[in-house]
């Protein structure tokens, strides 16, 4: 809205009066947050991308099949329900020393972590391989979060 600035005569303070009603019945009608509140929608989010796509990370899923099944030991343990479960516990698989004392629970910020930089993580351990994009991580999370 522009005001109208004139030198004399009273346009300029009828163009006050009408901005500062706009205002008043604009601010009025904004909704109001808590003290710290946020706009963003409250979905769960895993480093930036909420929920990620399970589908996505199917497709991606099959870079670690080298190494890894669904359902059975291979070089990797089998990951059917790994989201929840304590690392180095699945039976019959010969983990590294480091990771069956790591202790460390398998939710998906660990996930995150595990998948950035294993060896960072759990010094020791036998895994390499890393997912670089943090959207792949996200989604390839997504995807083993399916696998009960």
């Amino acid at each position: 809205m522009s005001i109208p600035i004139r030198s004399s005569g009273s346009g300029w303070l009828l163009g006050i009066l009408v901005f500062a009603a706009v205002t008043a019945a604009r601010a009025q009608t904004a909704p109001t947050l808590a003290p710290g509140a946020s706009t963003q929608a409250s979905a769960p989010t895993l480093n930036g991308h909420p929920h990620g796509d399970a589908v996505r990370g199917k497709a991606l899923y099959q870079n670690c099949t080298s190494c890894h099944s669904i359902d059975e030991n291979d070089i990797g343990p089998k990951h059917r329900g790994v989201v929840g479960r304590k690392a180095g516990t699945v039976p019959d698989y010969a983990y590294s020393a480091a990771l069956k004392a790591s202790g460390v629970i398998w939710d998906e910020a660990n996930l995150e972590r595990w998948l950035t930089n294993p060896a960072a993580m759990v010094p020791g351990t036998k895994m390499y391989f890393l997912l670089k994009d943090a959207k792949d991580r996200t989604d390839v999370i997504a995807y083993l979060a399916e696998l009960k």
